[in-house]
């Protein structure tokens, strides 16, 4: 699993490096009955609510095609946060 989520960070930073959006991290992982991959996208400066949806719109299609497992999940793409 875990070469399918490098490879998939590879591809998802491929396309939207043009807008300065960094991916951050990728897990997948079981909580409670669901499963959840989960993309932490970063911006210098930070990212706002509009650029994660902006980015969702590029990072869904490459997700689905890369195919990295035939369990259901819910794919949450979310903001690193600041401390």
């Amino acid at each position: 699993m875990q070469e399918k989520l490098d490879k998939l960070k590879i591809d998802l930073q491929k396309e939207l490096e043009s807008d300065e959006i960094i991916v951050d991290d990728i897990t997948f992982e079981k909580k409670g009955n669901y499963n959840f991959l989960t993309i932490t996208l970063d911006k210098v400066g930070g990212i706002d609510l509009e650029t994660i949806v902006y980015a969702t719109k590029i990072v869904d299609p490459i997700v689905d095609k890369a195919d990295i497992t035939s369990d259901s999940y819910i794919m949450d793409v979310v903001s690193k946060e600041r401390g």
